[in-house]
């Protein structure tokens, strides 16, 4: 018989290991940028093509995972995406075409999708709904986490022995990580409990059956609850991917850093989005205590995070002193990594408890239809303007247009039967 909090830290600790590699491998792109671009003669354009090819098979993936993970659970399926990224991964290292570079993109987009509908299901399976923040800002955190290494260690890599160097190592690194999740993570139906601890978490084996299938999936479109979350993450996934995706080149095209440089300096802002991401877990618990909402308590911290971006993204922009622009975009990543612990907690606050990953899914395909679109626009930008200015002030303009989303149209919970409801979207 093993203790729930013995669980619970296991489970955390095995979220953030396989989310922090989720995002190194996603940033191995940004950071290669400019050696990339320089081998195979890519325009920014072309650049900005690769970047979101990676988030449109993302996207368009979280529509069926988040309803296969509630069904199958957390420990098959995240051990499934984890090689099946690995090796688009390392694939991404021996490309010999932009359109066999496109592809594997597309494969990295498609295995790196149950990632976070996992975690936001294993945080629901583990934790009371009043304690959620802090697990959710836990395994929020793997996500800057992974950002702010990958600059430094990945640009010293690229140094040393090539760019697709960088993308055959992660790929290795990622099939070992697939083995520690299957080996060491259990589904709660698989572990044994004591009856006090079973019920601190109200996990009895009834409650936690597989979702309805398809119906019960198709019903959550029929919620304004829903949509809002599709659109209010939005905005909020365009503008920290537009930094996630360009910020290492933004360095050195905009401020003329050179690569090791750059790399550096673009481990600040990230690491500050981990602070953000350890902060807003506790202080989401906070808002729900003071609101007595599980509902208002959750996306108030999104909302406010999501304005704060847009806030400081305009001086981050406009300023002239380096030093100056990245203490403004250092708070943008640490109020980004705000908002999303705000969004993913709000996602087990307002979903049937076994349509979790579900509507994570939904969400996370609403936000990576802005991530696709983020480099894409940016690359746009900057080869028609050659300035970066002007694509900031769009996510700047994004960010906000999507608080307002969650403000106006994320009202309250789905009901749990929405699957055999008549109409519901009020």
């Amino acid at each position: 018989m093993r203790s729930l909090t013995s669980v619970q830290r296991l489970s955390l600790v095995l979220l953030v290991i396989t989310g922090a590699l989720n995002y190194l491998d996603r940033s191995a792109l940004s950071v290669t940028n400019a050696a990339i671009r320089e081998e195979m003669g890519l325009s920014p354009i072309e650049m900005g093509l690769l970047l979101s090819a990676f988030s449109w098979s993302y996207a368009i993936a979280q529509l069926p995972v988040g309803g296969l993970i509630d069904r199958y659970r957390p420990r098959l399926f995240l051990t499934l995406g984890v090689a099946f990224w690995s090796i688009a991964q390392a694939l991404c290292g021996l490309v010999t075409s932009f359109a066999t570079f496109l592809g594997a993109r597309i494969l990295l987009g498609v295995g790196e999708s149950p990632q976070y509908p996992t975690a936001a299901r294993v945080v629901s399976d583990w934790f009371p709904p009043e304690k959620r923040g802090f697990p959710t800002g836990v395994f929020n955190s793997a996500s800057p986490l992974g950002t702010a290494i990958a600059p430094p260690l990945l640009s010293v890599f690229l140094v040393l022995w090539g760019w697709r160097a960088v993308f055959v190592v992660l790929g290795v690194a990622g099939l070992f990580v697939a083995a520690l999740w299957w080996a060491a993570y259990r589904n709660p139906e698989d572990v044994k409990l004591s009856d006090e601890d079973r019920a601190k978490i109200s996990l009895a084996a009834e409650e936690k059956k597989a979702s309805g299938g398809i119906k019960a999936w198709g019903a959550l479109f029929r919620h304004a609850t829903t949509w809002g979350m599709i659109f209010g993450f939005f905005g909020s996934v365009y503008l920290n991917w537009l930094y996630l995706s360009w910020l290492p080149n933004y360095l050195q095209m905009e401020r003329g850093m050179d690569t090791i440089r750059s790399g550096f300096a673009a481990f600040v802002p990230f690491f500050f989005g981990f602070i953000g991401c350890l902060v807003a877990g506790g202080l989401s618990d906070r808002l729900v205590k003071l609101t007595g909402s599980t509902v208002k308590g959750r996306k108030y911290l999104a909302i406010g995070a999501m304005f704060g971006m847009a806030a400081f993204t305009v001086p981050a922009a406009l300023v002239q002193s380096n030093t100056l622009a990245l203490a403004c975009i250092s708070a943008v990543i640490f109020l980004a990594n705000v908002a999303s612990v705000g969004s993913w907690a709000l996602v087990s606050a307002v979903a049937p408890p076994t349509q979790v990953a579900s509507l994570g899914g939904l969400q996370n395909f609403g936000g990576f239809i802005g991530g696709a679109l983020a480099p894409i626009v940016t690359g746009y930008i900057v080869q028609t303007t050659g300035s970066f200015v002007p694509a900031l002030l769009v996510g700047a303009a994004a960010a906000s247009l999507s608080a307002l989303v969650y403000l106006f149209v994320v009202r309250k919970p789905i009901a749990p039967d929405s699957d055999l409801s008549v109409e519901t979207f009020t």
